[in-house]
């Protein structure tokens, strides 16, 4: 593909692929980006495992080679292939074999904690770049959260800032498929506050040293996306 071309291109599947409302590019330079999206989902952490490790049946048809997500695999073990099968074509007079597409390669497995793989995915794949998606698992207070990150690094032809909220809104739409089938956990809004009153005059202080039963307990806050991570975050 003539290099002029290439911005073209990207723009267009920046729009294809549209970006969710949660796209996040937490870091981006010259030589790479890094998407990352979160999300709360009421199964348990071995559903989520059990789901996240058959793509067929959350991953969009609409980003896979052969438009089918029926066709895609994922054996979760170190050197274990996510990958795409591409059927034959039946024509007539035309003689057809089966082929394949690997996305990515499985580098850690940790079942119902996180899986890590490595590949260059979509357009990306025809670049010398190297991507590391990063999926974590924890269980929380309300359900199971989930943390996608996917950090891509290495020359390419594409300009960074295109194409890298392109490859953040597929990685937006992957996610949402997966806590859709799971069952995402809906956010409450929080209540309007109410205007601040005036105390009566003959009210009864709270004596000093001694609890106020009417003031809220802290409430716990769940883990930060860092403790989410742990060791997973930034090793060396």
């Amino acid at each position: 593909m003539p290099k002029n071309r290439l911005p073209v291109c990207v723009a267009a599947l920046a729009l294809a692929f549209g970006a969710p409302a949660a796209a996040d590019v937490t870091e981006s330079s010259n030589s790479g980006f890094v998407s990352r999206h979160e999300a709360v989902v009421s199964a348990s952490p071995r559903d989520v495992w059990l789901a996240l490790i058959s793509p067929a049946g959350w991953w969009r048809a609409e980003h896979t080679w052969s438009g089918d997500a029926a066709n895609l695999t994922l054996t979760p073990q170190a050197g274990g292939c996510f990958c795409e099968k591409i059927p034959e074509v039946d024509e007539p007079d035309r003689f057809t074999l089966e082929g394949s597409v690997e996305h990515m390669r499985v580098i850690q497995a940790t079942p119902e904690r996180a899986l890590r793989m490595q590949g260059a995915l979509g357009p990306l794949q025809s670049e010398p770049v190297t991507g590391i998606l990063t999926i974590a698992i924890s269980e929380v207070e309300t359900g199971t959260r989930i943390v996608w990150e996917y950090n891509v690094g290495g020359p390419m032809r594409y300009e960074v800032p295109v194409i890298s909220q392109a490859v953040d809104g597929v990685m937006g739409a992957q996610l949402t498929g997966l806590a859709e089938l799971l069952g995402p956990v809906v956010t409450e809004p929080e209540p309007e506050a109410q205007p601040e009153t005036d105390v009566a005059d003959d009210a009864d202080p709270v004596p000093e040293g001694e609890p106020d039963e009417a003031a809220e307990p802290d409430t716990p806050k769940g883990p930060s996306v860092e403790d989410v991570f742990g060791d997973l975050a930034d090793e060396g």
